[in-house]
């Protein structure tokens, strides 16, 4: 995967970009080693990818009453130029983390109304409903459209071995994710299909 700096809503694109976003700074993350399995499908299927690593970044705990960090506006306009966004998580505590939770903070409707969304989460025991629920509330709530596929990584430290994936069907679900991320990553939200008439 290859950092863009431009992306599919600028003029001339013509290959969907698609940015994740791992909810983890930690080193050797799950969330971001699924996260990049479902990349390398996204490139598969003809589009662009890019990890947006909040491991890298420096975002403090939001507050408005101070100025943005020159970090977050990073976040914003990676996000913004997108034209599919993959959102991984660990589980915390039946939910997302809070490592995401303070990113997607500093992001509004300009970054994700009528954006395509993936959702993934990751977690050491078992399937993690309770977050994927919740991600997709917070998706709805910003005008995002979400994919209907989603994919969970339970029982993340058997799932994973030195090569990658130990399970084909968890790998298989995770690359799903990143292909539907680029084939409806030019979808437009509320727009019905047109009506064929037909004589009878």
């Amino acid at each position: 995967m290859t950092p863009i700096g431009l992306s599919n809503r600028s003029a001339g694109k013509t290959r969907p970009h698609v940015v994740a976003v791992p909810g983890s700074r930690r080193d050797g993350s799950y969330t971001r080693r699924a996260l990049e399995e479902a990349l390398d499908a996204s490139e598969a299927a003809g589009g662009t990818a890019e990890l947006l690593d909040l491991a890298n970044l420096q975002l403090p705990p939001l507050d408005p009453s101070t100025d943005p960090p020159e970090d977050s506006e990073t976040v914003r306009r990676t996000i913004r130029e997108a034209d599919a966004v993959i959102l991984g998580t660990p589980l915390y505590h039946g939910s997302y983390s809070g490592v995401l939770k303070n990113a997607l903070d500093y992001c509004g409707f300009d970054e994700f109304e009528d954006t395509t969304v993936g959702l993934l989460v990751v977690s050491g025991g078992a399937f993690p409903t309770p977050a994927l629920d919740h991600l997709r509330a917070v998706c709805r709530s910003l005008n995002a459209w979400v994919l209907p596929h989603q994919a969970a990584v339970p029982r993340a430290r058997s799932a994973f071995d030195e090569s990658g994936f130990t399970d084909d069907d968890l790998r298989d679900r995770v690359r799903t994710l990143g292909t539907r991320a680029v084939e409806f990553a030019t979808i437009e939200p509320g727009r019905a299909p047109p009506i064929v008439c037909q004589e009878v």
